[in-house]
């Protein structure tokens, strides 16, 4: 069996070698009948073992068993019924059986070996509808019956479903189940409707939504959901069936491609092929032993793959050690050869701002400033001793200026920027004082002559 996770079903398929049912037995004592029937068959040599699980090592609610056997050719068969524990209506059985190679539909039905063969045993009942496996189903007379009944039909995945009308009233070798003469291996999942003459109508118009129609005396396999690729209403229906005993050569045909149609598994199917897959306990000696060495290769496998990946994870941690090592000396020097940063300057703005405060500052600090005195009392004498040091009445100094020749205002008290700062200008070595004279009255002649500039007395 296979052991490896890879393995595991597809749910979107179903598996060639998968042989799927499910079914209902009608009453609560499925385990016991499936206990004892088991029983006699190992005992008879029809399977080689079987083994009914623990109610710990079950699913809650259920009761599962395991059981192998052999088909012809030598082809071991496994399989996995699980049957639920209530009896309201019956339990439920889902059966998943997987072959060593692909299904054949000429090997027996696994679903007869679980169960025992009697007729009315009472489990051989189709779960969705709870229609009665290898038996006629006469369709309900109740139109609104008829028509729940094809809508279970057509919406179940576990099981085929075949409509059969009849064109006339069939004598006793009519009345016979037609499935009867399927293969073995389609026993047990295919269910027979059967119309009565009158009800036609009524059936194609319940079909009418599923693209499928009946013909008159003919029969029809409905494509059940999803519809599975390959479907055609033309191709699955059958204009005339004969019932008179003989073999419906053609509906087995139709019936037979139909189930060899690449189909999803059914709801649940997946789950329980995977426990068979994954929790199968019944194992030869052979096939333990086997099943261990691939543990054990598995085990190898993974173990080796852990020390490369630990390898390559020690590798690239020395890497990165090394080159956070050389990360971290080039950074050092780096540091050390780098200038102190210089100070941020400021912005236009603020730049602008501070050349106007040292201009300020400047102008400041060259205007000359004289000390005020205290203000004389106000009269005449005052008048004529603030003409006579040049103050005003208010005590202010009054400002008397000159321009000179080169077109420099001169003030009276504050000196030139050309002449030097003194109280009286020095002359020159060696220039007769009379020179001088002579060009400083030329001076102040000069001027008298400019307009708004008062003459110093």
């Amino acid at each position: 069996m296979p052991i490896s996770p890879t393995d595991r079903p597809d749910p979107s398929t179903t598996p060639p070698t998968l042989w799927p049912a499910r079914g209902r037995f009608l009453g609560s004592a499925a385990a016991g009948v499936l206990r004892r029937h088991l029983q006699r068959l190992k005992d008879d040599g029809a399977v080689q073992d079987f083994l009914e699980l623990p109610e710990d090592e079950s699913p809650a609610g259920q009761r599962v068993f395991e059981a192998r056997w052999q088909v012809p050719e030598a082809v071991t068969v496994r399989a996995r019924m699980t049957v639920a524990m209530g009896a309201g209506h019956g339990q439920e059985w889902l059966l998943v059986a997987e072959a060593e190679r692909p299904w054949d539909l000429r090997w027996p039905s696994p679903a007869g070996v679980f169960w025992p063969g009697e007729p009315d045993g009472g489990w051989a009942h189709e779960s969705a509808t709870g229609l009665r496996f290898l038996q006629v189903n006469a369709l309900p007379e109740d139109d609104k019956a008829l028509r729940r009944v094809l809508k279970e039909a057509l919406r179940d995945r576990w099981s085929v479903h075949v409509v059969v009308h009849e064109a006339m009233t069939p004598d006793e070798r009519g009345r016979g189940p037609l499935t009867r003469f399927l293969p073995p291996g389609l026993h047990h999942r295919v269910v027979e409707h059967r119309a009565a003459p009158h009800q036609l109508r009524a059936l194609n118009y319940a079909l009418r939504d599923a693209g499928v129609e009946v013909p008159r005396g003919g029969a029809a396999v409905l494509p059940g959901a999803p519809v599975p690729d390959g479907w055609s209403a033309a191709d699955f229906s059958v204009r005339s069936v004969f019932l008179d005993g003989s073999e419906p050569v053609e509906l087995i045909d139709a019936v037979t491609r139909f189930a060899a149609l690449a189909r999803p598994l059914p709801d649940g199917a997946a789950e329980q092929l995977g426990a068979l897959r994954e929790e199968w306990h019944l194992y030869t000696l052979e096939e333990e032993l086997e099943r261990q060495r691939a543990l054990v290769a598995m085990y190898a496998e993974a173990l080796e793959a852990m020390t490369r990946s630990r390898d390559l994870y020690r590798e690239a941690a020395e890497r990165a050690h090394e080159a956070l090592a050389a990360y971290r000396e080039t950074a050092a020097a780096t540091v050390g050869d780098q200038p102190a940063p210089a100070r941020p300057v400021g912005g236009p703005l603020q730049q602008l701002t501070r050349t106007f405060e040292r201009l300020k500052i400047s102008g400041r600090s060259l205007r000359p400033t004289a000390p005020r005195e205290p203000a004389a009392p106000a009269g005449p004498a005052a008048a004529e001793e603030a003409a006579a040091v040049g103050t005003t009445s208010l005590g202010e100094p009054s400002v008397v200026g000159e321009i000179s020749s080169s077109g420099e205002l001169s003030v009276d008290g504050i000196p030139s920027a050309r002449e030097p700062a003194t109280a009286d200008k020095a002359t020159p070595p060696g220039e007769p004082a009379a020179v001088a004279e002579s060009a400083q009255d030329s001076s102040g002649s000069r001027s008298a002559e400019e307009p708004g500039v008062r003459r110093s007395s």
